[in-house]
């Protein structure tokens, strides 16, 4: 996907806040990018399917970079709906939480797996490239069985609960709301170019505000303020009606 820069926009703020660095209307574009995504949520994104791993029950999103998500839509799992459960829920439903491999210290999980090409006395190329596959001790499946939730433990990570079994390939699709990274330099063009009415009222809202400054002007800055708001409003309902509008039929009423 292309991607246009935050700088892109600073002719279009200069006008309003003369005398301000470039730099200081560049973060203040992010920083108003991140609130327009964050209140609209229109920066949609699925990433692509994944299968989980047995064992494994926390997964980092997989995003494009200078990216965080902000909202998870929707998680499938083999094309059945997970059920999303807040840090709460998921504790109060699953109080044992989940450990890796069902808690198993990494001597127990690799006690069955034949040694490998670690301290042998001699160089041996095939000692170094055929080292044995790794086998799964059963005791690391006690806990599992198949996911039926799914919960996010930091901004950056989720966890599946129970732990994922080996019984069968669990195949995941997520659909989420993405916002700039805070070290972003730019986003999704597309996007961009759909939320710049709304970015560019934020931005100049805060920008207008900054005291002991030449361009400082509370009036017009309460003016961007109502213009932000209605920006907003109504792309956080044309996302959440979409393009795709219904046919409209008019019938009769029937008279006995």
């Amino acid at each position: 996907m292309a991607t246009r820069t935050f700088a892109s926009m600073v002719p279009r703020l200069n006008p309003s806040v003369p005398g301000c660095p470039q730099y200081t209307m560049i973060q203040y574009i992010r920083d108003a990018a991140i609130r327009v995504c964050e209140r609209t949520l229109s920066w949609r994104y699925t990433p692509p399917v994944f299968n989980l791993t047995p064992g494994v029950h926390e997964y980092n999103y997989v995003k494009p970079a200078e990216t965080d998500v902000h909202v998870m839509f929707a998680a499938q799992l083999n094309g059945s709906p997970l059920d999303r459960l807040t840090l709460e829920q998921a504790l109060y439903q699953y109080p044992q939480w989940a450990d890796l491999y069902s808690g198993l210290t990494p001597e127990e999980l690799w006690a069955e797996t034949g040694s490998g090409a670690v301290n042998t006395s001699a160089f041996n190329e095939s000692v170094f490239n055929e080292n044995p596959a790794f086998v799964m001790p059963d005791a690391a499946m006690d806990e599992a069985s198949e996911p039926r939730s799914v919960t996010q433990l930091t901004p950056d990570k989720f966890i599946v609960l129970p732990l994922p079994d080996d019984t069968k390939v669990y195949a995941l699709r997520l659909l989420c709301a993405l916002k700039p990274s805070r070290t972003a330099e730019g986003m999704d063009e597309v996007v961009f170019n759909d939320l710049e009415e709304a970015i560019l009222h934020s931005a100049l809202q805060h920008l207008l505000v900054l005291p002991n400054v030449g361009w400082s002007d509370r009036e017009l800055a309460a003016y961007h303020a109502k213009q932000t708001l209605r920006e907003i409003s109504e792309r956080r309902a044309r996302a959440n009606l979409g393009n795709v509008r219904g046919t409209m039929r008019a019938t009769a009423p029937k008279f006995a």
